[in-house]
């Protein structure tokens, strides 16, 4: 049996190894949807690209926390992203590359990029 700490650094070192950050004074957070669908359409990816995309912006301050299946198979790899004192966006049929754009539009620059959101794909 393990104790706690051991336990709590296990937990520490798998987190940095998947390149996930948690803060629990994040002043913003992307969620990006892991069901089986979309690992399968390429989430691990776009998780990777905003890791790399949020330290190379310097956003020490935007957690990046993986979920389940948020429901809408069809338009995987879906991400959310929650700023405080905005609506939450939706973005949707994700790349590396669009992961990326998003970081520097809208977590750095402060404008969502609209056409890959939800509400532009349907």
């Amino acid at each position: 049996m393990k104790t706690i700490a051991e336990l709590n650094a296990l937990r520490d070192e798998m987190q940095s190894q998947m390149g996930i950050r948690h803060d629990k004074e994040a002043h913003g957070r992307i969620v990006v949807a892991m069901g089986t669908c979309g690992i399968a359409a390429g989430a691990r990816e776009v998780v990777g690209a905003f890791a790399d995309a949020l330290d190379e912006n310097k956003l020490y301050d935007i957690a990046l926390i993986q979920t389940g299946c948020m429901g809408i198979c069809q338009y995987e790899p879906v991400a959310e992203v929650f700023l405080p004192n905005q609506e939450k966006v939706t973005y949707v049929r994700l790349t590396p590359d669009k992961a990326r754009r998003i970081v520097a539009e809208h977590l750095a620059g402060g404008t969502p990029v609209a056409e890959y959101t939800i509400s532009a794909a349907k």
